[in-house]
């Protein structure tokens, strides 16, 4: 009895990859065509269907003879696409934009997550093809992008010959780093990690996430043996975050579309425990952000830093680029009271 129950879960859950766009496009005749599809009897295809309008996974509407069937509340697509010559607004909007059912603007920012991810592994993975998910629960949209490329730390370190894969995702997380800078500015990551409840980030054995009810920041989080490159994104369906006002917030005006202001994650310079101590974490806190006008140094998960760090970070170092504007947040009393003494 318990393996038969563990085979019908088993089954159901393998039916949740195909069943969305199943419904989609066979709404009045979805039992015949799973059982065609799937190569089973009627009954056994009714069961199947019966099962996954209880999970939430279909709605059915109509008469018992004649039942019509649609996506759910729950949806998921799961494509396996190619990379060579692919566009990234095709599949979006061909295969997935049908089959959800998102508010508007919650819509735009998960176009705005799928396309730039897409774009990122075709321009940037070297790899041959990506497998994206996207599931619709009546709370979130997830999103996840997964390319078989060389993965984003290693095209990091070739590029830019930054080895440590801590370093290079403060790099990252600053934006406009891009490792094809003719066709990209470095935005994509930056604005989709923002508009994001949660993004995780893992490749070449590391891995990195930012959780928008912490105030954002990155933090090391724990990998997936997996090849490539893979980004998890999830937003909630009542999110507040509206694509235009994120754009136009990290404007120099605050009302444009420029990119002029950066937030500098300075968790990821110091391991865990650690403190902030020296000259050198602070050049790398600095560095690139003389490509912006605005720069906030987030000290969130900082618990300390020593008077070397904050004299090369405030003194030394904005002396030198007396273009950028500094502001802090998440600052301890602690780090405050050293951060103070140094002006």
């Amino acid at each position: 009895m318990a393996r038969t129950r563990h085979l019908r879960r088993s089954r159901l859950a393998e039916a949740t990859r195909w069943i969305t766009p199943l419904a989609a496009a066979h709404g009045d005749t979805l039992v015949d065509e799973v059982a065609r599809q799937r190569t089973c009897s009627r009954r056994s295809a009714q069961r199947l269907v019966a099962a996954l309008v209880a999970a939430r996974w279909l709605d059915r509407t109509g008469s018992t003879r004649r039942p019509t069937y649609r996506p759910g509340p729950l949806r998921q697509l799961i494509q396996v696409l190619p990379l060579h010559g692919l566009d990234e607004d095709r599949p979006w909007k061909r295969e997935v934009a049908p089959l959800l059912d998102l508010p508007p603007h919650v819509a735009l920012l998960v176009e705005h997550a799928y396309t730039e991810l897409l774009n990122n592994a075709i321009d940037h993975s070297g790899g041959l093809q990506v497998t994206i998910s996207v599931r619709q629960t009546p709370t979130h949209v997830q999103l996840l992008v997964s390319d078989d490329g060389c993965g984003i730390f290693d095209r990091i370190a070739r590029s830019f010959a930054i080895d440590d894969p801590a370093t290079a995702m403060l790099e990252l997380a600053k934006g406009k780093l891009s490792s094809c800078p003719a066709r990209h500015s470095g935005k994509g990551l930056f604005f989709v990690a923002r508009l994001a409840d949660v993004l995780e980030l893992h490749a070449n054995r590391h891995a990195y996430r930012r959780l928008g009810w912490e105030g954002g920041g990155w933090q090391a989080g724990r990998p997936l043996p997996r090849e490539g490159t893979s980004v998890f994104v999830a937003v909630a369906l009542d999110t507040t975050v509206r694509l235009e006002a994120l754009l136009s917030a990290h404007s120099a005006s605050g009302r444009g579309r420029d990119f002029a202001r950066t937030e500098v994650a300075l968790r990821l310079l110091a391991g865990p425990g650690d403190s902030l101590a020296t000259r050198a974490q602070a050049r790398r806190a600095w560095a690139r952000l003389a490509a912006f006008e605005h720069a906030t140094l987030d000290f969130g998960g900082v618990a300390e830093v020593g008077p070397a760090f904050a004299d090369e970070l405030l003194r030394v170092q904005r002396s030198a680029h007396p273009g950028v504007t500094l502001a802090t947040a998440r600052v301890s009393p602690r780090v405050d009271a050293m951060l103070q003494a140094v002006g």
